[in-house]
């Protein structure tokens, strides 16, 4: 007998190496081929990573941060509120529309620096509609990110040529 809907399972890409949003991008792609809706919400990013255009042109929605926005650590208190309000009403946005694939990039980060109401973030992932993918990347998942991930793939950083003074480069690191 054949299961009447499809699951909806939890991907969590996550670790100190690059890739962690390459692939998150990438299944965003092979989603949009197969014909599913997907959305695209970018914590603690300002939305000018090259890959996010073409997304949009093949018609995934995308949200993120605003254009400047200043690293959290560089962030008065009263900004840090601020981004964290935006944020979490970009979520609530998301969430109130129906998607196939839901793209959580940087949700690690978001909820480690507290930049998102993170009930609402647990609801979306573990309280998420039946048959949707939710996908979680960033460096250092919560505890409740790693049991809820029916997929964890970890990328460890081994070489980097950051680290020998070449700074990140269009189309490739962002």
């Amino acid at each position: 007998m054949q299961p009447t809907s499809k699951p909806g399972l939890v991907h969590l890409y996550c670790g100190d190496g690059k890739g962690k949003t390459t692939a998150a991008m990438g299944l965003a792609l092979r989603a949009l081929g197969a014909g599913h809706s997907v959305t695209i919400l970018q914590f603690l990013k300002d939305g000018s990573s090259a890959e996010l255009a073409p997304l949009r042109t093949l018609g995934a929605r995308v949200l993120a941060g605003q254009t400047g926005s200043r690293f959290v650590f560089q962030m008065t208190e009263a900004e840090r509120a601020q981004t964290r309000q935006y944020q979490s009403e970009l979520l609530r946005t998301v969430l109130a529309d129906p998607c196939d694939l839901l793209i959580l990039d940087e949700a690690c980060a978001a909820w480690q620096l507290d930049m998102v109401d993170r009930d609402l973030l647990q609801k979306a992932v573990l309280g998420r509609p039946a048959g949707r993918e939710v996908v979680l990347t960033g460096r250092d998942p919560a505890p409740w990110m790693q049991q809820a991930a029916d997929y964890c793939t970890e990328m460890c950083a081994r070489r980097h040529p950051y680290d020998r003074g070449v700074p990140a480069r269009p189309g490739i690191e962002y």
